[in-house]
């Protein structure tokens, strides 16, 4: 019967779409345990009046602050410290600012645009310091910033495509922060010479390209899923 060629070939496309997507690793994963240790510091901060927004705003400005510091004395290797030491604070700032909108009613269209926005600027805030340093190629530093913003911009782009918002691996927020807080690590310790960080930034910058594709395909694959063919 035609009806139910058509739904034996929706079964068989979701099968192979399912076989063709498997989660790529990413320290994104590991979120859910993250937020659970943040729990009990996410409601003291309700409590005391604190919102979404108001986490969110305050760690695109200190990111941008921080990146302008270390650019500007970019000379002292050691300022590069700090950029590790953010990084791991502002996870745990965006794991908060999404617990406090979602577990206390402070979603808004405006915390959306926030969120998103004030991400990539940090991003880019942080990383873009290292093209200052000696020995380093800015053209790389330059590439992985750019990379970072268009495989973020893929993952927004997955509800108007019929799926979720994105964060597939191997290079999503959380890998980059990790990435980028060994490097300050390598230069402010002065064990990282210049020639090594071009290297990794070449690896990083192939590393968001498959990001980029994983994140388009994975989108792809889970509309397909929402909306098989007839």
């Amino acid at each position: 019967m035609p009806g139910g060629r058509g739904g034996y070939r929706a079964l068989l496309f979701c099968q192979y779409a399912r076989r063709r997507t498997l989660p790529m690793p990413s320290i994104y994963q590991l979120k859910p345990r993250f937020q659970n240790l943040l729990r009990p510091l996410v409601r003291r901060l309700q409590a005391c009046g604190v919102t979404a927004n108001q986490v969110t705003l305050a760690a695109a400005v200190v990111s941008v602050l921080l990146g302008a510091l270390v650019a500007a004395f970019a000379e002292h290797a050691r300022l590069f410290a700090l950029i590790p030491l953010w990084m791991f604070l502002r996870m745990a700032l965006n794991a908060i600012d999404g617990m406090l909108a979602r577990e206390f009613g402070q979603q808004s269209r405006l915390g959306a645009y926030l969120n998103e926005l004030c991400d990539v600027i940090a991003d880019s805030a942080l990383i873009l310091p290292f093209a200052l340093l000696p020995g380093v190629t800015p053209l790389w530093v330059v590439l992985a910033a750019l990379l970072a913003l268009v495989v973020e911009y893929a993952g927004v782009m997955g509800p108007l495509a019929g799926a979720t918002r994105r964060y597939d691996g191997p290079m999503g927020k959380s890998d980059r922060a990790f990435c980028f807080g060994l490097l300050g690590v390598g230069v402010a310790s002065g064990l990282l010479p210049g020639a090594w960080i071009d290297g990794l930034l070449v690896l990083i910058a192939a590393l968001l390209l498959w990001t980029l594709a994983n994140r388009v395909r994975q989108g792809l694959a889970e509309a397909g899923r929402n909306h098989p063919p007839a």
